[in-house]
């Protein structure tokens, strides 16, 4: 049954991209890897970009978390214009704002999973809430494994500590880049398992860059990009609608090219 209009809500924007656009090089070698684009990833939903290589993708997730420059338009988070902070604010924005999990998992290999989770607000100068630090290592399964240091855990489990890690700080968004990229399939469906139930469980919102129409079968919403534009979305995506909507890509992409459709 469909609520009333009246009964409806607008989802909160989580973070935002405003005809943001970022180009390398000058003159003839000048290449446009984001050309203007505009969309909205909402509060509380586990959003997917994928394109083809040079699709802009990663360029999109960097410049949307302040790790790259924009050469034009506006990245938001929240209502803070990431594109006009200062080096120091940024900073700051990453350091309580935003939590990271990348393709390595970047832990620290002389310390504990718990100490590679709570480091974060250490640095910070925070007092670790254990309460938030007991429920995340519930949700990922992580209460046998707190004294272990990353060599002694498999690859799934040392991602599910980055994951933890990325979530201790309670931060408004979480940008994840090919998570999955260095597991084996098992531990990829585990730790993609464990990311969906950090976003309908803990409220979190997140956005991951990936090649792999399994992995973002697990998202709400599927973001298509294609030569640095917005190309399409896909909502409740599955396996074979995120793959028919990248062989569309690819035809379009054919066709501008040659000028022959396959």
């Amino acid at each position: 049954m469909t609520a009333p209009a009246s009964l409806r809500t607008t989802p909160t924007i989580a973070v935002a991209a405003r005809n943001l656009t970022k180009t390398y090089g000058q003159g003839a070698a000048q290449v446009r890897a984001l050309d203007g684009v505009n969309v909205d990833f909402a509060e509380g939903q586990f959003t997917a970009i994928m394109g083809p290589s040079g699709s802009g993708k990663s360029t999109l997730m960097h410049l949307l978390a302040g790790l790259d420059t924009a050469s034009g338009g506006n990245a938001y988070i929240g209502q803070t214009d990431v594109t006009q902070l200062t080096d120091n604010q940024l900073t700051e924005l990453r350091r309580h704002r935003i939590g990271f999990v990348f393709q390595s998992f970047n832990l620290l290999p002389m310390f504990t999973a718990e100490q590679n989770i709570v480091l974060p607000v250490e640095l910070a100068g925070g007092k670790v809430n254990r309460e938030w630090f007991d429920t995340l290592v519930t949700t990922l399964g992580l209460g046998n494994r707190l004294g272990h240091r990353p060599a002694e855990l498999s690859g799934g489990q040392q991602q599910r500590v980055a994951i933890a890690r990325a979530l201790i700080a309670r931060p408004e968004v979480i940008f994840a880049d090919e998570p999955t990229g260095n597991l084996d399939t098992r531990a990829g469906i585990e730790v993609l398992s464990f990311l969906r139930q950090s976003v309908r469980e803990l409220g979190r919102t997140i956005i991951m860059v990936t090649h792999d129409p399994s992995a973002a079968s697990y998202a709400d919403r599927v973001i298509l990009l294609a030569d640095g534009r917005i190309a399409g979305v896909i909502d409740q995506p599955t396996p074979d609608s995120v793959l028919a909507g990248l062989d569309a890509l690819r035809t379009v992409s054919d066709v501008a090219t040659t000028g022959v459709q396959h």
